[in-house]
């Protein structure tokens, strides 16, 4: 076992012995052996490099970074260069307790990040200029599509019933936010209408529009005579803005925009070669049903407090699944935070200085290249300038030989950007790049802004008044309220958690170290392909590491989160359906377990949902699944299927269900979110499938930072490689391409260093010793609950796989305790909750990764057995079924000291059940949260002390 691999794997040879013994195993081959159908199982080690340490690993990163050349960025194009102010780089970026936070499901352990998001709300708002906003979206072209789709599926019943289908796109938006609009309009019914928004009236058969703004050559357009004049005919409008620009010009809430949406990359978040970055979304408060993603809410505890909480949840897939209005299921949380707290750390009054900055030095750029005889757009612009007439290929190669990068719009046209690094200098050296190419004098070194920018294109309203945003401009005081908010939330550095499907594994140091190197992290997404030489070698690296471990020829690392993977990997199988001819095979079987996106994408992508059963034993019905096949066999596309299943067994049929797909014309979509259970030991294309998305924030060590980032590769067999996607700018994918599916060539390019390492330092050995030790002690947890609480799905020898389902659904009828009373005591112990009645309503699946060791998994059972004895207090009379530790869960240190105590158990039961809480007890910042209360009364911004109010 290699260095690193006895650090990343938790139970060390003595405990896996004593954890085989309580399972009833010899051997980790013989649990392997009874786990895993022998048919599917690979005969060798996966063909990858042998493992590095974690000090070779850094060594080896750092020769890769070397080779990247980092030149001063003016492309733009909705990427610039920004500055993690260092306090935020330390206490959120590089630190665990905000890293390894999982999607705040569990309202009161995450009280900290839902502030930190309700922050990044308010500010998207005040921005905006708009009603309502949720907590970041994938990327600032995905954004804009989901504008679309929502104001598509907002029609009226007239308006649907005659067809009205029409949506227009401006010619100037951004390239590669066109391309993924395309793409998601094409199976939806849409007809896309691209023009010039100076000219275009619209009419009653458009449902709506998309402008840019500023525009991709930085121009600002008339974009509120616009508005004016095609709301006129009920064309709903969404504007993709510049964050930063809006901290100066007049927002589009303001104009009549329905929505607004972009990325706050440039609010301290690096460029990093594409992302990850939170993309924001701010509507009116008539689309709060429709909106895309999720949205932080103010509602109250059981003691009347204040509370945060994740609003409006019933529009989550698993309640709608193909009737979802979005498929989004994860975020960008993580960047969503680092930006509010950029906001919060400059104030309103540091963001006016970063923006008049930027548009300064634009302003003298266009100045001192007009006193050179040179053509500059006359349009108004913000930080973009549109140089005209030019020789753009010896201006690009003048540039690069003084580490410059321009946008090279034509032969004759380029634009030049300028964000918050740039400087006085950086202008004296533009202007002497433009005179070497014309052979004119440069003129002043540093000439005087005249500002393009009138009183009516200017925002004359406050911004970000609220106190929080002006509270904490000292690093001190900066430090002091991350830290309180960190404080506030249970994550990784806590306990384990133990989330089914979720896979919260380590993140370990040396993976993560590398994302905050400047020269991957400073890289423009459309630079020059000589200029990211390291990080292109690392990327195909990571693909060819991904093939040998799904089985498959080819991988697309541009999807940003699972859904998008999902989405990704059905739009191929239709692309190649439909390059044979076979325009008509638009229906997807989904099993009745599968996760709620998985018919949400089959919609977003134009398939037809039909499902198939399971059995008793929780596997899919295989006669009925046949039967379908065949009578869908001229129309079948094909299948969704989770393996192991939903239910975290290793189905003994599935290569049985593969080939029943394919006898009938259909294609094999597996949904990769239990690849931890797969890798080393089988993969998707032995098993049969034909594309398969990976879940890199789950098995490839991704943290998922308290809800996004997230990256959902694909996987395909060697048929589906030339239909994987391409970028509009950078030329991706295969000779047939589907269009881009994000905005970026690679997607979250940055943190695909996290899983590139986790493979490198792991090797072979350490990827299938990872997977046979999280089935371990997914086997070992099973065991030791089994006489408390019945395990409700296991394989044919009474193993499961990387993760068990705990049927709580008796102690409902026995003891009125629902299993979110059990998450909710488990606060009380420490531990995050496992994920609650998925697959199964009223059921616990637990999946404790290899990661933990036996002391943290014993700890998790002796809560989960304290647990159950209390609820046989309940069920015996000796608790009450409305008053007791269970249904007051969880317990804050408050409601011990300051309020009466009119409970029929003492404090210390409440706060101290376990012994092992006397050495480290989490204090839980608020009681039950009321998210009916929130839902009745949505509020999704920072309330003012004064203001604030929910009515009863």
């Amino acid at each position: 076992m290699s260095t690193f691999s006895r650090r990343h794997i938790g139970p060390n040879e003595q405990e896996k012995a004593a954890m085989l013994n309580k399972i009833g195993a010899a051997s980790i081959a013989e649990l392997i052996d009874k786990t895993i159908p022998s048919h599917i199982r690979l005969n060798g080690e996966l063909a990858v490099d042998n493992a590095l340490t974690e000090q070779e690993y850094l060594q080896h990163i750092a020769r890769l970074a070397a080779k990247n050349k980092v030149f001063k960025s003016f492309i733009g194009l909705g990427y610039n260069e920004t500055i993690t102010p260092s306090v935020i780089l330390r206490n959120v970026l590089e630190n665990p307790g905000w890293y390894t936070a999982y999607t705040p499901y569990q309202a009161e352990i995450s009280q900290g990040r839902l502030e930190a998001l309700l922050n990044f709300q308010t500010m998207i708002l005040d921005l905006t200029g708009l009603e309502l906003a949720n907590a970041s979206l994938l990327d600032e072209a995905t954004a804009a599509s989901e504008a679309m789709i929502m104001f598509f599926n907002s029609r009226s019943r007239d308006e649907v019933k005659n067809g009205v289908n029409k949506f227009f796109i401006a010619d100037d938006v951004f390239p590669q936010t066109k391309d993924v609009v395309v793409g998601r309009a094409k199976n939806l019914g849409i007809e896309l209408v691209e023009g010039d928004l100076a000219t275009f009236e619209g009419d009653h058969t458009f449902f709506g529009a998309l402008v840019q703004y500023p525009n991709k050559n930085g121009e600002i357009r008339d974009i509120k005579g616009f508005t004016n004049r095609v709301k006129a005919n009920g064309i709903r409008v969404a504007v993709a803005a510049d964050i930063l620009s809006l901290v100066l010009l007049e927002a589009p809430g303001k104009f009549g925009a329905d929505v607004v949406c972009g990325t706050s990359q440039r609010f301290g978040v690096p460029m990093g070669y594409g992302g990850p970055h939170a993309a924001f979304f701010a509507t009116k408060d008539e689309y709060k049903r429709n909106i895309p993603g999720r949205i932080i809410g103010v509602s109250k505890d059981a003691d009347g407090n204040t509370a945060l909480r994740m609003a409006l949840q019933t529009r989550e897939q698993h309640i709608k699944r193909d009737k979802a209005t979005s498929n989004i299921c994860t975020a960008q949380a993580l960047l969503a935070v680092m930006a509010s707290m950029y906001a919060v750390y400059h104030g309103p009054q540091g963001l006016r200085a970063i923006a008049q900055h930027a548009h300064n030095l634009a302003a003298k750029t266009a100045n001192g290249l007009k006193g050179m005889g040179i053509t500059v757009s006359e349009t108004p612009f913000f930080d973009t300038i549109w140089v005209k007439g030019t020789d753009a290929v010896t201006v690009k190669a003048v540039a690069e030989k003084y580490e410059m990068n321009f946008n090279i719009v034509s032969g004759s046209d380029v634009t030049i950007s300028f964000g918050e690094t740039h400087t006085d200098e950086d202008v004296t050296a533009i202007l002497a790049v433009f005179a070497e190419v014309t052979g004119k004098n440069a003129g002043m070194a540093a000439p005087e802004p005249v500002s393009p920018l009138t009183a009516e294109l200017l925002r004359a309203d406050a911004i970000l008044t609220h106190p929080t945003f002006n509270s904490y401009h000292s690093e001190s005081l900066m430090m002091r309220y991350m830290k309180r908010l960190e404080n506030k939330d249970l994550s990784l550095v806590h306990s384990m958690i133990p989330l089914g499907s979720c896979t919260m594994k380590l993140n370990a140091a040396s993976e993560l170290i590398p994302i905050t190197n400047p020269q991957f992290a400073n890289l423009h997404p459309f630079a020059p392909a000589n200029q990211v030489e390291g990080m292109l070698e690392m990327i195909h690296q990571l693909e060819k590491d991904l093939c040998a471990c799904t089985g498959f020829a080819g991988v697309s690392l541009q999807p940003n989160s699972g859904a998008q993977g999902e989405y990704a990997g059905l739009m191929v199988m239709k692309a190649y359906h439909e390059s044979r001819g076979d325009f008509n095979r638009t229906k997807i079987i989904i099993p009745s377990s599968a996760h709620g996106t998985n018919p949400a994408s089959a919609v977003m992508a134009g398939f037809e949902v039909v499902v198939t059963g399971c059995d008793e034993n929780g596997n899919i019905d295989i006669e009925e699944l046949r039967a379908k096949a065949v009578e869908l066999k001229d129309v079948l596309g094909g299948i969704m299927v989770t393996y192991p299943s939903t239910h975290g067994v290793y189905e003994e049929g599935i290569k049985e269900i593969t080939s029943i797909i394919h006898e009938n014309g259909g294609q094999v979509y597996m949904d990769g979110a239990n690849m931890n259970a797969q890798v080393g030991l089988t993969n998707p294309g032995n098993i049969g499938a034909d594309v398969c998305h990976l879940n890199l924030h789950k098995t490839f060590a991704i943290p998922h930072g308290g809800g996004g980032p997230g990256v959902g590769p694909i996987g395909v067999a060697v048929h589906l490689v030339p239909f994987l996607p391409t970028n509009a700018v950078v030329t991706t994918g295969g000779e047939k391409a589907i269009h881009g599916v994000s905005a970026a060539p690679f997607g979250s390019a940055l943190i695909l260093l996290i899983s590139y390492g986790y493979i490198k330092m792991l090797g072979a050995q350490g990827l299938r010793n990872a997977t046979e030790t999280a089935i371990l002690n997914a086997n070992y947890i099973a065991a030791s609950l089994k006489e408390h609480y019945p395990i409700l799905y296991t394989g044919k020898n009474g193993t499961v796989a990387h993760e068990l389902i705990l049927d709580c659904r008796e102690i409902k009828k026995t003891a009125d305790v629902e299993v979110a009373d059990i998450a909710k005591r488990l606060i009380d112990f420490g531990f995050h909750a496992p994920t609650v009645s998925f697959p199964v309503a009223g059921t616990l699946m637990i999946e404790p990764t290899e990661s933990e060791d036996k002391g943290e998994m014993d700890r998790f059972i002796t809560a989960m057995i304290k647990i159950r004895e209390e609820i046989r207090e309940i069920e015996n009379g000796h608790a009450d079924k409305a008053n007791n530790l269970l249904k007051n869960a969880p317990h804050t240190a408050d409601c011990m000291i300051n309020l009466d105590w009119n409970y029929p158990y003492t404090p210390q039961e409440a706060a101290y059940p376990v012994a092992y809480l006397k050495e480290f007890k989490y204090w839980v910042p608020v009681r039950r949260v009321d998210n009916a209360l929130g839902d009745r009364n949505l509020i999704c911004s920072c309330p003012s002390v004064e203001s604030y109010a929910i009515a009863e």
